[in-house]
């Protein structure tokens, strides 16, 4: 078991694993991280616990230690700078005529790295775009690639429910969801309605996938020839919230039934 700390940067809602390195932290506590790129402030949406080892990817960053008030004006500070830097970023990508729709741009607490996040459908080369961008700022240039659901997930938006995105609301992670999901839960295939504002298939395809599966498990597939108490027939349709189908007997036409522990036709 390993004490650890799990914190979340800015509004990407991603999460980091961190060892606790015998820090005392409350949640949205704001602390001081390691990361590959530098020091980072980041707030604590989990704090102090025990985690299994086969749990976590390890070697662990550390959290070094409670955000001080400059470190978080240091960090409001570094944010302006950034976007200064990223509208400078955009006019220079456009005057080397590259394919990138640029999402946010983010300095570390020392601001000796830029970390640029730009979208594109296609492999960009942006040797040069870095090299000028670099020389301007002086500061060590990272580009990252994301998708369209990374996009969503930073800037956030209202879903087609009406409520704020879950990417960006409480997801810190992307399952996987395929249209087989849609499928099992009898949803109509048009992609506006089991496509998010992402253009991707609805994260929230998930979350009932498996209790539409168990539910299912007890009823016929349409289709199928069936036995029922009145004779065999085929099944036309069910209603898997209700747990009932529909079977067209040939004598007497369209009939319901209810799948409990037996079959029972609905009068």
């Amino acid at each position: 078991m390993i004490e650890v700390i799990v914190v979340s940067i800015d509004s990407s809602k991603t999460t980091y694993y961190l060892s606790a390195n015998g820090l005392k932290v409350d949640v949205d506590d704001k602390v001081i991280i390691e990361t590959d790129y530098g020091n980072f402030i980041a707030r604590v949406i989990k704090a102090n616990y025990m985690e299994k080892q086969e749990n976590l990817i390890l070697p662990l960053k550390n959290v070094i230690r409670v955000a001080t008030d400059d470190d978080i004006r240091i960090s409001y500070e570094n944010d302006e700078d950034s976007l200064k830097a990223l509208e400078l970023t955009k006019k220079t990508s456009l005057s080397l005529e590259l394919d990138m729709n640029f999402i946010d741009a983010k300095y570390n607490l020392d601001k000796s790295v830029l970390i640029i996040t730009y979208l594109s459908d296609n492999r960009v080369d942006f040797r040069e775009l870095a090299k000028k961008v670099a020389k301007k700022f002086r500061a060590r240039i990272e580009f990252r690639q994301v998708g369209v659901r990374d996009k969503s997930k930073r800037i956030g938006g209202l879903g087609p429910c009406g409520l704020f995105l879950c990417c960006n609301s409480f997801l810190s992670d992307f399952n996987s969801v395929s249209i087989n999901m849609a499928k099992n839960q009898s949803l109509a295939l048009s992609p506006n309605k089991i496509n998010g504002v992402c253009g991707r298939l609805l994260c929230c395809l998930g979350y009932e996938n498996d209790v539409y599966t168990e539910l299912k498990s007890d009823l016929p597939k349409v289709g199928m020839v069936t036995d029922t108490p009145l004779g065999m027939g085929k099944v036309c349709s069910i209603d898997v919230i209700k747990g009932t189908y529909k079977v067209d007997l040939k004598e007497k036409g369209l009939v319901e039934f209810k799948k409990e522990n037996k079959d029972e036709s609905i009068k």
